[in-house]
């Protein structure tokens, strides 16, 4: 990870194309600019987080095992 201070209305160049600049910095944070080209995708880390936790939560069911865990829930209620 490389970490880098930067002053407001400084920037850094991403692989030539991309330009970040700090337009305002403060106690509750930072507001930057992101100038890139439409194709770059850019989201926040929380979405893509949430995203993901989103996916997993609907991720098929394997059927074998839920009929095996069926079978464990319906042995216990038997004993």
């Amino acid at each position: 990870m490389l970490i880098l201070r930067r002053k407001t209305g400084e920037s850094l160049i991403l692989n030539e194309n991309i330009k970040i600049t700090v337009l305002e910095s403060g106690s509750d944070g930072v507001r930057l600019a992101i100038d890139a080209p439409k194709q770059v995708q850019i989201l926040r880390e929380e979405l893509v987080e949430a995203t993901k936790a989103n996916q997993e939560a609907v991720a098929p069911v394997d059927k074998e095992k839920l009929e095996k865990l069926k079978g464990m829930l319906k042995g216990k209620k038997e004993v």
